[in-house]
């Protein structure tokens, strides 16, 4: 029998690596997807030590023309792939909108949301060929229009506009996709892993990596009965 196969983008270190060995303890087969090729395979060679198959994929989200090139090498190695987790993403700081170059939106805006969108395009043929195919963007709680818009919440006054608006798209995006393949075993979800202690902001979070891609994870192995075109956090449904 085939081994269930899951490839995730910006997989070599902190929620991407720690999702990447959560679920290959849980017997998958990992295609570990990073833009650099010294620090995937490094990443790689790390997950053998502790038992867990992997295969490097070079892929930069932000360059287009290494995603139709990744999905074909993915093909070459798998006849389906069961879970695409889009987890790649970057932030250019900044908490006045007004003053946001466009720039740095067009940069985030390549990485965060039309990146995922050419990733999920370009492995959907071997996606619908699994099983249960499951797609889970990483997003965040910074991209729920509700919390954004409610003065109460904790997230109200962290108003990036490149990162916000970027995550709010890729949840947009997920509905979409999730609109699409109704009916059918393809489920597609967006997550908000929490605010972590990571490379992206200093390692400040209060979350461990841990804990976070262990709520990823889960949407990756949600059953046939499982939702699809929703948006989770460690608590359970949260809003759009």
């Amino acid at each position: 029998m085939q081994k269930q196969t899951v490839f995730i983008t910006g997989a070599n270190k902190g929620i991407g690596y720690e999702t990447a060995r959560q679920l290959g303890k849980q017997g998958y087969f990992i295609l570990l997807g990073a833009r650099s090729e010294g620090k995937g395979r490094e990443a790689v060679r790390r997950l053998a030590e502790e038992g867990v198959e992997a295969e490097y994929i070079h892929i930069d989200v932000a360059n287009p023309a290494t995603i139709p090139t990744a999905a074909a090498t993915i093909a070459d190695l798998t006849p389906s792939l069961d879970v695409l987790i889009n987890n790649a993403g970057i932030g250019a700081g900044g908490n006045v909108p007004s003053e946001q170059s466009m720039e740095d939106i067009r940069r985030v805006y390549e990485v965060n949301v039309f990146g995922p969108i050419q990733v999920i395009q370009s492995l959907l043929p071997l996606l619908k060929k699994a099983p249960l195919g499951r797609i889970v963007n990483v997003s965040s709680g910074l991209g729920s229009l509700t919390f954004n818009s409610d003065p109460s919440h904790e997230h109200y006054a962290v108003n990036p506009l490149d990162y916000n608006s970027s995550k709010a798209a890729l949840n947009a995006v997920t509905v979409m996709f999730a609109k699409e393949f109704v009916g059918t075993p393809l489920k597609i979800n967006a997550v908000d892993p929490g605010y972590t202690a990571t490379d992206m902001n200093g390692n400040n979070g209060p979350r461990s990596v841990e804990h976070s891609a262990g709520t990823v994870a889960r949407l990756a192995l949600i059953g046939e009965d499982g939702p699809s075109g929703r948006f989770f956090d460690e608590n359970g449904e949260i809003p759009w």
